[in-house]
């Protein structure tokens, strides 16, 4: 899809207008709480190279939005573009040093929670997530993926004197003839009630924040914070019949049965055991029950 450039001409398609960010940052940045700064840039390679690579530099709570992303990563490096200004595309800086890196882990899941939660809040789109990272609508009779969100470490190596770089990127007002891909969809497809992307990011950013501070109060236990619990009851995986592709070309087939305590996929297998997968692409193979 080529890109289309949006600082050239700034209301070059009025459905789609720029974010707003002189007020983003009225109402986002307040003392106290854990956005520090939030920059608009009009395009960027990636949002989330960019905050990488600025991470020791920037105080925790940094934002960083791209208009447009010429060069944005998925998981396992695949690379994905849209029009500009047609969804929400940016990265946020977290330093959780009270929480032991083990458990940090879990933040991809708590993010997916948080921006279900908070599209969910504002936009009245009943959304779901896919384990481990993508997020789900309904357009029409099929369940197509809206958004997605990659984890990277950033900043000073090892222990806790780094941080984590969360990117997401949610299609908003994509159309039919622009998806990326069949089974791709957007916000506007699944009848969201707003595809203004002020309020929606506002929403995302203050349930995130919420989220966010509820779990590092306990110390990144998925249990107290009820993360778990939050993360199991919209993940649309489990209940499913799935196939997990692990690296080294070995996969898994099996239910899928539980996130345990390490924000790992439990598998039921045929052989009768149940084996957590940490890592991989998730295949649905059958509905629900």
């Amino acid at each position: 899809m080529t890109p289309s450039h949006a600082e050239d001409n700034r209301w070059s398609d009025l459905d789609r207008p720029p974010l707003n960010a002189a007020s983003l940052r009225r109402t986002l940045l307040r003392e106290g709480g854990l956005w520090s700064s939030l920059d608009v840039v009009p395009r960027t390679g990636s949002t989330n190279t960019d905050l990488v690579a600025r991470a020791d530099g920037l105080a925790e709570g940094a934002v960083l939005v791209a208009e447009e992303q010429s060069a944005a990563r998925g998981r396992l490096d695949r690379r994905w573009s849209a029009p500009a200004r047609s969804g929400l595309f940016f990265s946020v800086l977290l330093k959780p040093a009270e929480v032991p890196v083990e458990r940090w882990g879990w933040l991809p899941l708590l993010t997916g929670v948080a921006v279900a939660t908070g599209l969910s809040r504002v936009a009245g789109v009943d959304t779901a997530l896919k384990w481990p990272n993508d997020l789900l609508v309904t357009v029409g009779d099929q369940e197509r993926k809206a958004g997605g969100i990659l984890a990277e470490r950033a900043g000073a190596a090892g222990g806790s004197g780094g941080g984590v770089v969360i990117g997401i990127g949610l299609n908003v007002t994509l159309r039919e003839d622009e998806l990326p891909v069949p089974t791709a969809g957007s916000l506007a497809l699944a009848g969201a009630t707003t595809t203004d992307r002020d309020p929606l990011l506002r929403a995302v950013l203050r349930s995130l924040e919420q989220w966010y501070g509820v779990w590092r109060g306990a110390g990144g236990d998925p249990a107290a914070s009820r993360l778990q619990e939050a993360c199991a009851a919209g993940c649309a995986t489990l209940g499913r019949r799935v196939r997990a592709e692990l690296p080294g070309d070995r996969a898994i087939v099996g239910e899928a049965v539980a996130v345990d305590g390490d924000g790992r996929l439990v598998l039921a297998t045929e052989a009768g055991v149940q084996e957590p997968v940490g890592a991989g692409d998730i295949v649905h193979l059958r509905p629900a029950n």
